[in-house]
């Protein structure tokens, strides 16, 4: 997923696992990794959803940032986000 962060917000963004998790399985751990430049605030997760709060970055630039999750049934994933920071 793509999307557009002003350099002076402070927004959360996250992952809505449901339909990837099987009957009875949830979320045990959930790591972000943050691309240099930008500012993880805090994160947190639930059984199903994961979520991190970030500021910062330069204008015109584009970032990553990628949660990793383990799950109860010790399977892990990865999905990303790409920021791109722009005046707004």
């Amino acid at each position: 997923m793509i999307i557009t962060k002003d350099p002076d917000a402070k927004l959360d963004y996250g992952f809505d696992w449901t339909d990837w998790l099987t009957s009875g399985e949830v979320i045990s751990t959930s790591d972000w990794i943050i691309a240099s430049g930008l500012t993880e605030i805090s994160d947190s997760h639930s059984n199903t959803v994961t979520s991190v709060w970030v500021s910062g970055g330069t204008i015109n630039t584009d970032y990553v940032i990628t949660n990793h999750i383990t799950t109860s049934m010790g399977r892990e994933d990865d999905r990303s986000h790409t920021i791109k920071v722009r005046n707004r």
